[in-house]
């Protein structure tokens, strides 16, 4: 095996935890091309891979798209593996896969809603609330308190026009890979 992240037993774990943490149907392709986006698994050994974990009932098919192709879930199982097993992989590895499967992934393809607010707070200053949820799941709540109206309106109209660039932002600094806000 050629990938980068090692055995095939660590591939497995690597796609699972990507389908796990993007929680939305893909189908073959759209999966092959996120795992293909950097150099860390090889296509034959994803494809192995995929088909064995299908296989083992680690994920499954679920639907099928438009263009009539299966769309695949990680199952109960998957999830298990890929929550107890994902450590052996490096988790800068992990972080990166992740967001370059969140640049490819659009977030109306995801069902994503934005929603945000400025409430006045009783000192004059603003809170600016920001909240991305997908399928009515909060992935993402922030709340920054800044010192002028127009300063709130004007950050709240810049979520609302570029969620998707704020929450990959807010990835790239947590998961402390500021280069990707570069990127």
């Amino acid at each position: 095996m050629g990938s980068l992240v090692g055995s095939k037993r660590n591939v497995k774990i690597f796609v699972l935890y990507l389908m796990q943490n993007i929680n939305y149907p893909l189908d073959y392709v759209t999966l092959n091309d996120i795992i293909m986006q950097n150099d860390y698994v090889m296509y034959l050994d994803f494809a192995e891979s995929f088909h064995e974990m299908l296989d083992a009932g680690l994920i499954e098919e679920i639907d099928k798209n438009e263009s009539g192709d299966p769309l695949y879930v990680v199952t109960e199982q998957g999830r298990v593996v890929a929550t107890e097993l994902h450590s052996e992989i490096l988790s800068s590895l992990l972080d990166k896969s992740m967001e370059c499967a969140l640049r490819y992934l659009n977030f109306k393809k995801r069902s994503i809603k934005v929603h945000s607010r400025v409430e006045k707070r009783t000192d004059g200053r603003y809170d600016v609330v920001c909240v991305i949820k997908e399928k009515d799941e909060v992935i993402m709540q922030n709340s920054v308190v800044v010192d002028t109206l127009n300063r709130a309106q004007r950050m709240e109209e810049n979520f609302r026009d570029h969620p998707e660039v704020v929450y990959k932002g807010v990835i790239a600094l947590l998961s402390g890979n500021i280069n990707f806000i570069f990127n």
